[in-house]
């Protein structure tokens, strides 16, 4: 009978014996494909092994694994979020209009620009993905630079949309009052775009290869740099909801710079990043299709909350509605933080297992994912419901959106609870590549069943932003049980294949160029 460590992460880890000590990647303490997959792999495909006692090996190992992963994946994306979330906080303690014009600045159209910019990175984590587990190193330093010098080009129409969000806003239906302070806290958001456009992809060339600790590291010192630097500039010196702004585009710039200097300098990419190429400016026309693809599929969903917030706008007392609905949304995004993390996790367990052609280890680590996923949103969710009463206030001195936040509570919980699936799905969707089908799957649910469902529950039946919110739940909740009835039916060997033919086509480009 064979036997099996299950060890941590490090221990799990092995050198590449299949390449040459010049393919090898420096040695590091992350986990590799080969190390961690094919060890993973060889569990599950042990029939001398009960299936029962398969299974407790095979979750010892992936939950390690996931937890290496997940865990400094959540703690950058909440703290980044803390950073959005605190630059609400203090716009809101200068008086209700001040944070309904941060609110919607936020909601309303930051995370457009996010929804565009993560959504077009995700391509490169696809492709980066499954071409480290295939130890083809070298491209994904091209992928990375492709992808920045694309999403930068793409920034220059966003920051035109920044610029006339004021008009924009009044043409949409929001009230002038409103849509002038928020075009005040936009316009600090501009530098913030192509902030985004290098961050997205470094994020994404990191994660590839399961370096992710750094990360957490420059988000803890980038907030404490952030919470100071908004107070003295908000408060201090009076500079109000422009400051606020321009503090938090600083930040994600310092963010970035920090990135690049450790990828730079770090001999844990010292395979995959090998300097400047023109190779970056190549093969322009296929990346932005595949990025396409990955932007629609991620904007229909982050547009989809943002679509909530304008609806609940146009509500009698917009600006009550706006609070305590701004409120709720970003409480929300807080706990979507702990699932996006598991969706970075996700992705990158997926495309290095289908890259390395482990289709047992693929299909077991989503299982095992959205399982450790659902139960802490399901964690986070009731101690939400206890602390109802008491949240709104962290956000504003205002009894009346107190009280309104309270109320939406048990709604914010349902949602908080179907975003511990849905992400993940996602991830899976990335790190297969299936970002075309899943953009379909989003449109049906989100905007031909969960927009005009919330549209007539709030506004012909007068269930106001419980309705909205309702009619959007439905939307998620289909297409949580579509994504989850296509991932519980695919054949992961069909999708190692496929992965295998989409690094061979774009490796066989690269050789025509060179």
């Amino acid at each position: 009978m064979a036997t099996y460590a299950a060890g941590s992460p490090e221990e799990l880890s092995s050198p590449l014996l299949a390449t040459s000590e010049k393919e090898a990647p420096p040695k590091s303490t992350s986990p590799t494909p080969e190390g961690v997959g094919g060890h993973l792999e060889s569990i599950l495909s042990d029939d001398s092994l009960p299936w029962t006692r398969r299974m407790w090996m095979a979750s010892l190992v992936e939950v390690r694994l996931l937890v290496y992963l997940a865990g400094p994946a959540v703690v950058v994306y909440t703290l980044n979020f803390m950073m959005l979330m605190s630059a609400q906080i203090f716009s809101g303690h200068l008086g209700n209009l001040e944070l309904a014009a941060a609110s919607l600045g936020n909601s309303g159209i930051q995370i457009f620009t996010y929804g565009v910019m993560l959504g077009m990175g995700s391509a490169v984590e696809t492709l980066c993905g499954q071409a480290y587990g295939a130890q083809k190193y070298e491209m994904l330093g091209v992928y990375l630079q492709r992808s920045t010098v694309l999403l930068m080009a793409t920034g220059v129409p966003l920051a035109v949309i920044y610029a006339f969000s004021r008009p924009l806003l009044v043409l949409i239906g929001q009230s002038p009052e409103i849509a002038k302070a928020t075009s005040v806290y936009v316009y600090g958001l501009i530098p913030q775009i192509f902030a985004y456009a290098a961050n997205f992809p470094i994020q994404k060339f990191l994660q590839a290869q399961s370096i992710v600790a750094p990360n957490a590291y420059i988000s803890a010192a980038t907030l404490v740099v952030h919470l100071a630097a908004s107070w003295l500039v908000v408060y201090k010196l009076g500079m109000g909801l422009l400051g606020a702004s321009l503090v938090l585009s600083l930040s994600w710039w310092i963010i970035v710079v920090a990135q690049f200097v450790y990828i730079a300098t770090s001999r844990r990419c010292k395979a995959t990043w090998t300097g400047f190429t023109w190779q970056a400016f190549a093969g322009m026309p296929e990346f932005f299709r595949l990025s396409s693809a990955s932007a629609v599929m991620l904007c229909l969903e982050t547009w989809y909350f943002q679509i909530l917030v304008l609806i609940a706008g146009l509500l009698e007392n917009p600006e009550l509605a706006l609070d305590s609905l701004s409120i709720c949304v970003t409480i929300s995004g807080w706990a979507f933080m702990i699932s996006i993390g598991f969706n970075a996790a996700a992705s990158v367990r997926v495309s290095n297992e289908l890259g390395a052609g482990n289709p047992k280890s693929a299909a077991f680590s989503v299982a095992v994912v959205t399982a450790m996923s659902f139960i802490l949103s399901v964690i986070v969710a009731i101690i939400i419901l206890a602390l109802r009463d008491y949240v709104g206030y962290a956000f504003t001195e205002g009894e009346m959106v107190g009280r309104a936040v309270s109320d939406l509570c048990p709604w914010l919980a349902v949602t908080i609870i179907l975003n511990g699936i849905q992400p993940v799905l996602s991830g899976v969707a990335v790190g297969c590549g299936w970002q075309s089908f899943v953009a379909y799957v989003n449109v049906g649910c989100y905007y031909i069943v969960g927009i005009p469902l919330g549209s007539f529950l709030g506004f012909k039946l007068g269930l106001g932003v419980k309705g909205i919110w309702g009619g959007m739940m439905s939307g998620t909740f289909i297409q949580t049980l579509i994504l989850l009835g296509v991932t519980c039916r695919t054949d992961w060997n069909k999708e190692v294949e496929e992965a295998k033919k989409r690094l061979n086509k774009w490796e066989d480009k690269e050789a025509l160029r060179s």
